[in-house]
């Protein structure tokens, strides 16, 4: 499974690049057509991220999420590998960290979202993600889950589809993924095929 996985991320990472290279103002797109359902159904504690490298760009959607009243959070790394959200606003200073990561302060209080907005690799129509194999989106995502509702939404480019992910017991599924294509539902999808008759009822 996880040379599956690894395999799989080496293919994306290359992939993602070229989406992006070839789609600059996706970000811009996906921004324009995100649901602000979400928002007012999860909302509006909203963790959101700030881009590494290829990923789809999630600036724009964040300046619409302001203007629509949301109260952000960006993700946070500690020292012993766990990912906890602290507050977040535009234009707040941030400090270095690594792998690129931009984040508040260990003085800026920590929240907890009701809706995630998570970067990805790859993901299927069964809302499982591939990450970058730290493992830091699901750990968080249990914790939130385990104290509360929390709703899951992955940001991609439509190219980052693909037939299916390879998935774990402590993968933690996504809800919703957001395209510069459009919305796609995974958690309607997943309870209509918990629900259809098995072949022969």
């Amino acid at each position: 499974m996880s040379e599956d996985k690894a395999h799989l991320r080496s293919q994306m990472k290359e992939l993602r690049a070229e989406l992006s290279a070839r789609d600059p103002d996706a970000g811009e797109i996906l921004a324009d057509r995100f649901p602000l359902k979400l928002l007012e159904r999860y909302g509006p504690s909203v963790a959101v991220y700030l881009p590494i490298g290829s990923e789809i760009d999630p600036r724009p959607l964040i300046r619409k999420l302001t203007t629509a009243g949301a109260d952000l959070a960006l993700p946070c790394v500690l020292d012993d590998g766990s990912m906890i959200y602290r507050a977040y606003k535009s234009g707040d200073m941030l400090e270095q960290r690594p792998f690129g990561l931009l984040e508040p302060n260990s003085e800026v209080s920590e929240v907890q979202p009701t809706l995630v907005l998570a970067p990805l690799l790859a993901f299927d129509r069964k809302g499982n993600r591939l990450g970058y194999g730290k493992g830091h989106y699901d750990r968080a995502l249990e914790r939130l889950r385990a104290n509360g509702r929390v709703f899951v939404c992955g940001l991609a480019f439509m190219g980052q589809e693909v037939d299916e992910v390879p998935a774990e017991p402590h993968d933690i599924p996504l809800d919703w993924v957001m395209t510069e294509r459009g919305s796609i539902p995974l958690f309607m999808m997943r309870a209509m095929s918990e629900n259809a008759p098995e072949d022969g009822a």
